[in-house]
């Protein structure tokens, strides 16, 4: 392991320039998951710096969740899963709401989420239609006085759409966007009369289509239903303090 880590010089935090070229050696698979660091000891020789720094970059690799620190076994470099990914870019997303953001989120929306439906019509297995029924069924069916079960239901719709594709870097993608969205989606079912039902009219259309597999329509109506959302939005809830 001798040939993984340098010295550092001074110019900048050590703890900082720590962090960095272990995470490189973890990225460059110098580090593969599973493998046992070094001990601290033998990283402050590498690096020829103190213990202090060496531990806040440890610290910190480890609350990014690149590293375990198991205590009696030493440090261990640890599998990012989706969990993991979403997680952080929920923390992200949270950190920086604002109505700005959530302009953002719906163009984005608008330019992703017509192809994942797309994606979904061809890819989408009988589990995914079952699961896109049982939501129509559920949405349909809920008390219109429960708007935040509403918003959740209508969340996670559009979550089993991007879960029909497939692909697993559309969830990593879609999750944590639609996960700020109940919060907007609340206050439209709280004060827009019959949001809901021209919302469940087009998850019906949408669900019908990737049904028949047809992707085409698909795409077509997830465009119309968030072109809708994005109109709703600027109209009633833009310019408001929800």
């Amino acid at each position: 392991m001798n040939n993984i880590f340098q010295k550092i010089g001074t110019t900048q935090t050590l703890s900082q320039k720590i962090e960095r070229n272990i995470e490189r050696a973890i990225r460059e698979k110098k580090l593969p998951v599973g493998s046992k660091l070094p001990s601290e000891r033998e990283l402050c020789e590498m690096f020829a710096v103190s213990r202090t720094a060496l531990r806040e970059a440890l610290r910190r690799l480890s609350a990014r969740g690149l590293i375990e620190i198991r205590k009696g076994s030493g440090m261990i470099v640890k599998k990012i899963n989706m969990k993991d990914a979403i997680d952080s870019l929920n923390l992200y997303y949270d950190l920086k709401f604002d109505m700005d953001l959530l302009t953002q989120i719906i163009e984005l929306r608008l330019a992703f989420e017509p192809e994942i439906a797309r994606m979904a019509a061809v890819n989408r297995t009988d589990d995914d239609l079952k699961n896109l029924t049982t939501n129509l069924t559920e949405f349909a069916a809920c008390d219109p006085d429960n708007t935040q079960l509403e918003s959740d239901l209508d969340n996670k719709f559009h979550l089993t759409v991007a879960r029909a594709t497939g692909n697993p870097f559309v969830i990593v993608t879609m999750e944590p966007v639609h996960n700020l969205l109940p919060r907007m989606r609340n206050y439209i079912y709280a004060n827009v009369e019959g949001e809901k039902e021209i919302t469940l009219g087009y998850h019906k259309e949408i669900v019908n289509a990737i049904r028949e597999k047809d992707a085409d329509r698909a795409y077509e109506k997830m465009q119309a239903h968030i072109g809708r959302n994005m109109q709703v939005y600027n109209k009633f809830l833009k310019n408001s303090n929800a």
